[in-house]
């Protein structure tokens, strides 16, 4: 079965070209030119993924992401913007993004992270054996998204339960940046950047800062891990 895209661009060459390219690599494609459509497409149509646009006519890149990652978090977004700088991508992994690509950008790049990312959705698809992981009173059910410190339930953004799955399926074991970056984002970050640092804060914030014990550890300039002390 053909699998479908939904491109978000609001310039028309550019959006012509990725559905010539989309089309010639044998994936349907159909295209929004402005917020407003790519929404209603989104929501009420059935597509495998989204490559969406940031700078949008009527709604922003970031809010229809979030609307698509809180109505079909199933369906992976790549962000494929000229938005290069760093606030830019944290805000939009925060917004759910599974990816994030600069314009000008290579296809075969580009095509790469489509398929990583149509083959994890295929995978999750799939019924699991053993679909939640568990550290102490720390509960997170892979089928159902969902987080749990004991009684309490925790909300997390796409990226940030990426990273919590990640680092709880290490069993204990010590995740560099580096490995971190290259597992939960796919994309090579400058290493002088901290989004690592910066996400893991976030979590902390989340099922750290009010519980007891505390889960998430550092290992002084090797990683991060989560563990039972």
């Amino acid at each position: 079965m053909t699998e479908r895209v939904l491109i978000v661009e609001d310039e028309p060459k550019a959006a012509e070209s990725f559905k010539k390219w989309l089309e010639e690599n044998n994936f349907g494609a159909d295209i929004a030119p402005d917020g407003a459509v790519a929404r209603h497409l989104a929501l009420s149509e059935k597509y495998d993924l989204v490559l969406l646009d940031l700078n949008l006519p009527y709604i922003s890149g970031y809010e229809v992401c979030r609307e698509i990652k809180n109505q079909k978090p199933q369906v992976p977004v790549i962000l494929v913007t000229a938005l290069g700088g760093i606030d830019q991508k944290l805000n939009g992994f925060d917004a759910g993004a599974d990816d994030y690509i600069v314009k000008p950008f290579d296809f075969r790049e580009l095509m790469a992270r489509m398929r990583l990312l149509l083959r994890r959705s295929r995978e999750e698809a799939m019924p699991s054996q053993d679909g939640i992981l568990r550290v102490a009173d720390l509960e997170v059910n892979l089928a159902f998204k969902t987080v749990r410190r004991g009684s309490t339930l925790i909300s997390l953004t796409a990226k940030e339960f990426a990273l919590l799955e990640f680092l709880m399926k290490k069993s204990g074991k010590v995740a560099s940046r580096y490995e971190i970056v290259e597992e939960v984002w796919d994309v090579n970050f400058d290493t002088g950047t901290n989004v690592v640092d910066v996400y893991i804060n976030f979590l902390r914030r989340k099922i750290d800062k009010n519980f007891e014990p505390k889960l998430i550890h550092t290992k002084q300039g090797m990683g991060y891990f989560i563990k039972h002390p």
